[in-house]
């Protein structure tokens, strides 16, 4: 099995900029004008342009504002702080500033088109720091 990672866009170029410039992840392949592949993460990340008010799945309206979702990225990272700056440099929204936490830091922003992310920088324990007492 293999995760892939699809993200719908208002605009591919947008999204390019973005989230190359956010993640430093580079174009694999182009299939047309509204559909890019992205490299660099674990995952392979598509880039799909579909247009706000289109039909989506579950006949949901996409909307392109902060919106939530239930599912979202965890980009881990080695330097939570810097990555916080690249991304908000990048476009991203901070929502809610790195924090200490048991496993780490972590960081909550959106990406320019309303889409939750949170950066991770996990510590030795990771995880496993939730798991003692």
């Amino acid at each position: 099995m293999n995760l892939l990672l699809n993200i719908d866009v208002p605009d591919v170029e947008t999204g390019l900029r973005f989230y190359t410039s956010a993640f430093d992840l580079r174009v694999g392949r182009r299939f047309g004008t509204g559909f890019v592949e992205l490299l660099g993460w674990p995952s392979t990340v598509y880039l799909l342009a579909k247009e706000a008010g289109t039909v989506g799945a579950g006949g949901d309206f996409r909307r392109y504002t902060r919106h939530w979702t239930p599912v979202h990225a965890d980009i881990v990272v080695d330097d939570v702080d810097a990555a916080v700056a690249r991304a908000v440099g990048a476009g991203a929204k901070l929502e809610a500033p790195a924090k200490d936490a048991a496993y780490g830091r972590i960081a909550m922003l959106a990406d320019p088109f309303g889409h939750g992310f949170c950066l991770l920088q996990f510590n030795r324990q990771g995880y496993d720091a939730l798991l003692a007492g």
